[in-house]
């Protein structure tokens, strides 16, 4: 970071003097100055070179000089220090402190080039890493650890991701699509990375945001959409410039660019007559233009291809599978280390809804299972985590299970779609966390976390929710999910309420929070179990949608319904549900391992969470939990409007000890959030009253 963009950093997050009434203030999310008093207050000695290190001793400067503290420079060490970054296997290591720190387990099993160790000896807290970004990313543990970094009795700690890739897809289109906007499905405002043709001029926001995304451990994003446009087309070739820039901006934070990419760019910007993937022409314009995309950048991650999905060009129309067109592009990027993620997300979209026998949930694994084990290795085939799209709830996708000779990586989507769009509390991380847990070969088999993990992984993926907004989430509290899906993708195994008290700690500071302890026990009262409470006031029992189509915010019981979409819910007087069992339904549940496929089969043994994904069952039918599928839809919508009003009671409770522009922004979307989920109870228990005739047998009034 040179002088200038360092001054207009701490313009804009770190001073604390008024600004001038026309400019924005930025909020810090869970990088406030306050976290940083800890370290800022230390003598603390940064030993090595490169880009990443330079990063950690600007950050450590600029906290030392607002807290007091001092900051060294190897070679100069022989100085009275709190606190080392050290990089292992240089020449000379500083003092006896780092040395004692390599005795006393350093020096064993290898970190990577993300690991890092944190030990003590004495006075003196000692980090160390065998590359850059360890160090980073030591540097932030150090920050969330607060003064417990600096315990004398604080055991040595090695952490190492589980997961190498860890990565945010923008759905962020570079000139403003007439119907999704500057950002598709985005909910915080405006592009971060685009405006209206071009790139931002903010380069400090863009940097303040590769911080946030470090400091969570994310280290990778695709800066454009994957509905690719003829002017995000252009980011391939003539502008490339674009891309690079965000490059250099990010690069300091270890954050890799990705570029979604048309399959047809062959085509579009090369005037070829084919996008044929075994067309020598075609593969020859793939090398020469991935040639010169890592001549200009040269730590490019890769390509993101949405392909014979929703109208996007793809392999299909030369005959051509999947497989075949995602080898392509690996093969263009392999000589320079590059990945294809190649998405999953193929279905039918022009369905007729009168033929129950074609089923949207079965589509991503009958195309991509039988090509197991004839795609590259450079491929990663991106799966979304349910076999539908990204609802409320639906089972693991089957397409986890089903490949076990291709690299896969778990897509999630933290911008909330289908739960809430960042006006309504939803916090994802339990939900997040069953999916990683999930173990789809049985109770004691291996988890989805392990099919995604290691060297062999693709990783964890999610689709990002962060816009120009100064809250950047549009709703404070959805930054924590942007957090935990940082931490998620770094250690799967986490409890996400630890997560989540994380966060906590680190945005809403104790000694800059008038009761610290209020707050942390407001928050967890109201998002720990916000995902259930969003569930409970939705659509029930797995069925999924029910929401207004198009922008897919509110109550549309019957939206999709007769759509082409393949997203239907068959309400009729007796019952409601897909039948997706073998015997009688789509089949799809006969495509898990089988464990899960006879407990899926069957109404008795599926869980009453999943069983109108899987079933279609009468009003009657009784639950595992006593209720019938009818009262359990009533009760579970009245008790979600009392949760939401329970928890906005709650924040109110927190009026005068947190910045009162959180404060504010809170209180309206929790406003809003009463409101809707009182209008999806209202709306949802008319709609089962009316089609099944079965009052509520508490007698509240249904309308």
């Amino acid at each position: 970071m040179n002088a200038e963009e360092s001054m207009e950093l701490d313009r804009l997050l770190f001073v604390e003097e008024p600004i001038e009434a026309d400019e924005v203030r930025v909020h810090p999310a869970w990088l406030p100055p306050e976290a940083f008093r800890a370290l800022g207050s230390r003598r603390v000695l940064i030993h090595g070179d490169g880009l990443l290190v330079d990063t950690v001793l600007d950050e450590v400067s600029r906290a030392c000089a607002r807290y007091g503290g001092r900051v060294w420079h190897s070679p100069t060490w022989d100085v009275d220090v709190d606190l080392v970054f050290a990089l292992r296997g240089t020449d000379e290591l500083p003092g006896a402190a780092v040395r004692a720190a390599l005795a006393d387990g350093g020096d064993g099993e290898p970190l990577g080039d993300e690991g890092f160790l944190l030990t003590r000896d004495g006075d003196v807290t000692v980090v160390l890493a065998d590359a850059p970004a360890g160090l980073l990313y030591g540097l932030f543990h150090v920050v969330r650890l607060c003064a417990a970094a600096f315990d004398p009795a604080r055991p040595a700690e090695r952490h190492r991701p589980a997961l190498r890739r860890r990565m945010l897809n923008h759905w962020d289109n570079v000139a403003v699509h007439p119907v999704m906007g500057q950002v598709e499905r985005g909910y915080a405002g405006g592009s971060i990375l685009w405006r209206e043709g071009r790139p931002r001029d903010d380069r400090a926001r863009l940097r303040e945001y590769g911080r946030l995304l470090a400091a969570s451990g994310v280290n990778a994003i695709s800066v454009n959409n994957v509905n690719v446009g003829h002017t995000e087309a252009r980011l391939l070739t003539d502008r490339l410039g674009d891309v690079a820039e965000i490059a250099d901006v990010l690069r300091p934070y270890g954050i890799r660019v990705h570029l979604s990419v048309s399959f047809a760019a062959p085509i579009v910007l090369g005037g070829l007559p084919t996008a044929d993937p075994l067309d020598a022409a075609v593969r020859t314009w793939w090398s020469v233009t991935t040639r010169r995309v890592y001549e200009r950048i040269p730590d490019f991650g890769g390509y993101l291809v949405k392909a014979d999905s929703e109208g996007q060009p793809g392999p299909f129309s030369y005959g051509r599978d999947h497989a075949d067109g995602a080898n392509l592009l690996a093969e263009a990027l392999a000589p320079y280390g590059g990945v294809v993620h190649w998405r999953a997300f193929v279905y039918n979209h022009h369905q007729d809804w009168r033929d129950r026998s074609t089923d949207r949930a079965r589509a991503a694994y009958d195309h991509f299972a039988p090509l197991d084990g004839r795609f590259r290795t450079n491929v990663i085939v991106q799966v979304k985590h349910g076999p539908v799209d990204f609802q409320t709830r639906e089972p693991v996708s089957p397409v986890l299970a089903a490949m076990p000779a291709t690299r896969l990586a778990v897509e999630l989507q933290v911008t909330q779609e289908y739960t809430g769009q960042q006006r309504h509390v939803c916090h994802l991380g339990p939900w997040w966390s069953e999916v990683l847990r999930f173990a789809p070969w049985g109770p004691d088999g291996r988890t989805i976390a392990d099919v995604v993990a290691g060297a062999v992984g693709g990783g964890l993926v999610a689709v990002a929710n962060v816009g120009d907004d100064p809250f950047w989430t549009g709703h404070p509290l959805a930054q924590a999910n942007l957090y935990t899906f940082g931490r998620l993708a770094w250690d799967p195994g986490r409890d996400p309420a630890a997560i989540l008290d994380e966060w906590i700690t680190l945005t809403f500071p104790p000694s800059a929070t008038a009761d610290p302890e209020l707050v942390r026990r407001v928050l967890h009262e109201i998002m720990d179990d916000s995902w259930r409470t969003y569930e409970r006031y939705t659509a029930p029992l797995g069925v999924g949608f029910m929401v207004n189509p198009g922008d897919h915010y509110g109550p549309g019981v019957d939206g999709y319904e007769y759509t082409r979409w393949g997203t239907y819910h068959f309400a009729d007087r007796d019952g409601v549900g897909v039948d997706r069992s073998r015997a009688t339904g789509t089949g799809f549940a006969g495509q898990y391992p089988p464990h899960w496929a006879t407990t899926y089969e069957s109404p008795e043994s599926c869980p009453d969470e999943l069983l109108l994904f899987f079933h279609h069952v009468p009003y009657g039918h009784v639950l595992h939990s006593g209720s019938t599928v009818i009262q359990h839809i009533y009760d579970t919508h009245f008790a979600g409007v009392e949760e939401v009003t329970a928890m906005r009671r709650r924040w109110q409770t927190l009026r005068g000890t947190i910045d009162p522009s959180v404060y504010e922004r809170v209180a309206e979307r929790l406003d809003e959030q009463v409101r809707s989920a009182t209008e999806w109870r209202d709306q949802i228990n008319t709609y089962f009253f009316r089609k099944s005739g079965v009052p509520d047998k508490r007698g509240r009034e249904i309308h």
